[in-house]
């Protein structure tokens, strides 16, 4: 555990290098608290919890774009305009192992099935364990946290967020979940693999829409430019189980905007006042 700060960073970054876990391969964690969580100690925190923690906060730690989110930045300021409640931000870096543990792993048996299994076996040599992985979180992060921090614990104030398969997994975590989540943030959601199977996973899982809610959103270009038609899919399903739209659940489409950290900078500013909202 070590503090961790660069030039730019608003508030405190905690580092736990490596966090170690009983379901996970060991990972970096970072753990991020405004400069409101020292100024006022007897506040409490909700607290939203993130996967590819590495392009959150540091764009040398960025993996692709050297852009990162800018979630520090944009926290502070929708604070300071009194649109979204005290938060604590959770980034939990990715792995090796990323793919399956961002792929919903309770699937229906089938053809789709059988093609995102050979398609994995290309590229890893892991079987998918996203059911580790959220254990990981619920068993073993959320309790830290709710221990060493001035959090709200309740599903109301516990949230998920990720990007492409993060934002897969947020949407997994919430169905599998729904007492420990409130809302999922799901940005430029990577639908198309394994052909669509997780929109037939939706169709059974989707928890409760009078606790809970949803942000998805997707981009024009490059790999964004497949989503339209698959996000379409998921609307559907959203509406069918009760979900309205700007209530409990909303979709943008952003015309222009690749699959970049670059462009999610752009627009997180609307998931977090959506999923935070006081």
């Amino acid at each position: 555990m070590s503090d961790y700060a660069f030039e730019g960073l608003i508030g405190h970054l905690k580092r736990f290098d490596p966090f170690e876990s009983n379901y996970v391969i060991p990972r970096r964690v970072e753990i991020w608290t405004p400069p409101e969580y020292l100024e006022n100690t007897r506040q409490r925190f909700a607290v939203l919890y993130m996967h590819d923690g590495e392009n959150l906060f540091d764009p040398s730690s960025s993996q692709y774009s050297h852009t990162d989110w800018g979630i520090d930045e944009t926290i502070t300021r929708l604070r300071s305009e009194h649109k979204i409640r005290p938060v604590i931000v959770v980034g939990m870096w990715s792995t090796e192992k990323r793919i399956v543990e961002y792929m919903p792993q309770r699937l229906p048996p089938g053809p789709a099935l059988d093609h995102l299994n050979g398609m994995l076996k290309k590229h890893t040599p892991h079987p998918i364990c996203s059911d580790d992985y959220l254990r990981f979180i619920v068993s073993e992060m959320k309790p830290f946290v709710d221990a060493h921090y001035r959090t709200l614990p309740d599903q109301q104030n516990t949230f998920v967020m990720g990007s492409s398969m993060g934002g897969l997994i947020s949407l997994y975590a919430m169905c599998e979940y729904p007492l420990v989540f409130g809302g999922a943030g799901c940005v430029s959601t990577h639908f198309p693999i394994g052909r669509g199977i997780v929109l037939q996973y939706m169709q059974g899982n989707l928890p409760d829409p009078e606790t809970h809610k949803f942000y998805f959103d997707y981009g024009t270009r490059t790999l964004d430019k497949s989503y339209g038609k698959y996000q379409l899919r998921a609307d559907k399903i959203l509406q069918e189980h009760g979900y309205v739209r700007e209530q409990n659940w909303i979709t943008r489409k952003f015309e222009g905007h690749e699959h970049s950290e670059t462009d999610w900078r752009k627009r997180v500013h609307i998931p977090l006042e959506f999923l935070l909202k006081n």
